[in-house]
C-alpha cells in the first residue's frame, strides 16, 4: 500500500518544494494546461507527488515559467517550471499546507484503489472534497476523527484507525448515513444509504 507524506510549508504559506522531498507515483490523468503567455494545450500527468508533477505535453515553456492546469480527479494545480525533458516538463508545486494534505489524500486513493478492490462506479464521479477531516459516528453512538480519501455521491473511503465491523451502519460528518463494506489498511469503505445529491455533500465541498 502507498500512503504519502508532507512537509508542512512554514506558517502556512504557499511556497514551492524541492524535488524528491515526496514520494512519487505513476499516473494517467488528462487535463489541460496553460503556459504565462496564457496559450493553453493538452496534458496528461503522468508522474507526480503531492510536490512535483511530470506533465507529458506538446507545451513548451522556459525553466522557472508559472503554469496552472486542471487535471481530472485533482483539480487546479500551480507551480514553476524546474525541469525540461522532450514531450514533457516538471513543476514544483505552490501548494498550501492543506492541498498538499489534500493532494497526498487524492494520490494514495490513485495509487492503491486497485488493490484496495474499491468498485470503479462510473456513474457517479468522485468528488474532491474541501473539508477532508471529519468524524465518523458509529452506532453505538460513539464518534472518532477521520479524514476523508475519496468521495462520491455513492460512498467514501475513509482513513481512520477504527475498523467497524462490515454492515456497521455509521453516520459521516453530520448527516451522511451508510453503512461498512470493505477494510483496508488505512481505514474503511462506507456505503451511503442512498445516492446523494451534490448539495447533500456540502459540508464537505
Amino acid at each position: 500500500m502507498t500512503m504519502f507524506s508532507f512537509q508542512h510549508a512554514q506558517n502556512g504559506g504557499t511556497k514551492p518544494h524541492q524535488e524528491s522531498v515526496f514520494q512519487r507515483v505513476s499516473v494517467n490523468l488528462s487535463g489541460r494546461l496553460m503556459l504565462a503567455n496564457r496559450d493553453e494545450y493538452d496534458c496528461t500527468v503522468i508522474d507526480m507527488s503531492p510536490g512535483d508533477v511530470l506533465f507529458s505535453t506538446a507545451a513548451r515553456p522556459r525553466t522557472g515559467e508559472r503554469i496552472i492546469a486542471y487535471i481530472d480527479h485533482l483539480g487546479r494545480l500551480e507551480g514553476t517550471v524546474s525541469r525540461l525533458a522532450e514531450d514533457a516538463f516538471v513543476i514544483q508545486l505552490n501548494a498550501t499546507e492543506r492541498k498538499r494534505e489534500k493532494l497526498a489524500a487524492q494520490l494514495t486513493w490513485i495509487a492503491n484503489k486497485h488493490e484496495l478492490g474499491l468498485p470503479e462506479d462510473r456513474r457517479h464521479d468522485r468528488l474532491a472534497p474541501r473539508k477532508t477531516l471529519t468524524e465518523l459516528t458509529v452506532d453505538t453512538g460513539e464518534k472518532y476523527r477521520c479524514r476523508i480519501i475519496d468521495l462520491s455521491l455513492s460512498g467514501a473511503a475513509i482513513d481512520i484507525e477504527l475498523r467497524p465491523a462490515i454492515g456497521t451502519s455509521v453516520r459521516l460528518g453530520s448527516n451522511m448515513r451508510g453503512r461498512i463494506v470493505r477494510h483496508f489498511q488505512e481505514g474503511v469503505a462506507i456505503e451511503f444509504s442512498g445516492i446523494q445529491s451534490r448539495e447533500a455533500l456540502t459540508e464537505f465541498l
